[in-house]
């Protein structure tokens, strides 16, 4: 139900982008609102990291964050969010070089 509200309303942006309602910022802004981050299971941080053959620490500088978050991380004691979680996403998706 969510997802086709979402989708509803992406297309009525893009209808009044087209007649030249809005503008393609505003466009853009009302997309970047309706990205789905899903938050990351420590599993997932700890294969992520295994995949692109780094350490922790190794792997923290490439995301500038502490050792000690990734860790947390890892360990489940702390949860990526905000920044680093969007970040996490597009090295999946796009690996390092998405990020260099």
């Amino acid at each position: 139900m969510e997802n086709n509200i979402k989708n509803m309303v992406l297309e009525s942006m893009e209808d009044l982008y087209k007649n030249g309602s809005i503008t393609e910022i505003t466009l853009r802004e009302v997309k970047a609102f309706a990205l789905d981050v899903k938050p990351y299971e420590p599993k997932a941080i700890v294969r992520l990291r295994r995949k692109l053959k780094l350490s922790q620490a190794a792997f923290a500088r490439f995301i500038n964050t502490s050792v000690q978050t990734v860790q947390g991380w890892e360990q489940g004691i702390k949860k990526p969010s905000g920044t680093a979680l969007k970040l996490l996403h597009i090295i999946e998706e796009k690996g390092l070089i998405g990020v260099i």
